[in-house]
């Protein structure tokens, strides 16, 4: 698919502005209700819910299986207070979750899977991004690699659509994967998936992506699958209380079409010639 490149700045090219208490809004509109997340998968998983996200945590692999949010427009268009600084236990999983020093040294970045830029908006939903039950371990040229590049066009499809659903997580292939940490033994994911779904809009739509654990060079169209696929491969029920019918549930889990999603060729082009080299 041929990507598009607009003259107007996106919305990841926005500027932070420096942080002035008085300045920002609760913005506690941005949050769900947690009665209302009809859209949070089912699986075997420690259920959490934090105010601007939820999450099905696994002592396993100390990790969770997936982080749900809503994004919208309205929260991306608000001013961003700075990024956070520091990682912390995540107090609500009833186990102890992995620690900052875990990934120290190992080789492994603390990969977001709530990307701090969607929670942005004030200080409590960039925090809760902070929390370690949000952290996957990725190697760099993937975290700041085709990783990046994914978060950035779902913000962008998240403005130009108003809202989407975006859920995310890894994947293992193997009983006995690798593991880091010396206090806590975490386990490094061979893959990662993502899932948009865009049923508020006119024209609803789903997407979902798979990428190998690793450096990529291919565009993000190739990643590309459906939630059926992932749904496969990580034995997670992904929407099972949120469509009003069966059948409409599998027409937007069975199919989709990348031409509509409008990935941007500028950002590959950065991927493929700076940030994979960036290391």
């Amino acid at each position: 698919m041929k990507g598009q490149i607009s003259s107007e700045p996106t919305q990841s090219d926005r500027r932070e502005v420096s942080y002035e208490p008085d300045y920002y809004e609760d913005h506690s509109a941005f949050s769900d209700p947690i009665e209302s997340r009809t859209y949070l998968p089912e699986d075997n998983s420690d259920v959490v819910h934090h105010t601007y996200y939820s999450l099905g945590y696994n002592e396993k692999t100390e990790q969770s299986n997936w982080v749900a949010y809503r994004l919208t427009k309205a929260s991306l268009e608000a001013p961003n207070v700075p990024r956070a600084k520091r990682f912390k236990y995540d107090k609500d999983v009833s186990s102890r979750t992995a620690a900052h020093k875990d990934y120290s040294h190992s080789g492994y970045t603390r990969g977001h899977m709530a990307p701090a830029g969607d929670m942005a908006f004030n200080k409590v939903a960039m925090t809760e991004t902070f929390l370690m039950s949000n952290m996957s371990p990725q190697v760099k040229v993937f975290n700041n690699g085709v990783w990046k590049e994914l978060e950035e066009n779902v913000r962008d499809w998240a403005f130009s659509n108003g809202e989407l659903i975006v859920i995310s997580g890894p994947i293992f292939y193997t009983k006995n994967p690798k593991k880091i940490g010396k206090q806590t033994k975490v386990s490094v994911p061979d893959a990662f998936y993502k899932i948009l779904l865009d049923n508020e809009g006119r024209d609803k739509k789903s997407i979902g992506f798979i990428i190998p654990h690793e450096l990529a060079t291919e565009p993000l169209q190739d990643f590309a699958v459906s939630i059926d696929e992932i749904e496969k491969q990580t034995g997670i029920d992904f929407f099972p209380r949120y469509f009003e019918n069966d059948d409409t549930e599998e027409k937007m889990e069975s199919k989709y079409n990348t031409k509509s999603w409008k990935i941007s060729k500028k950002r590959y082009k950065q991927r493929v010639n700076s940030w994979n080299k960036d290391i």
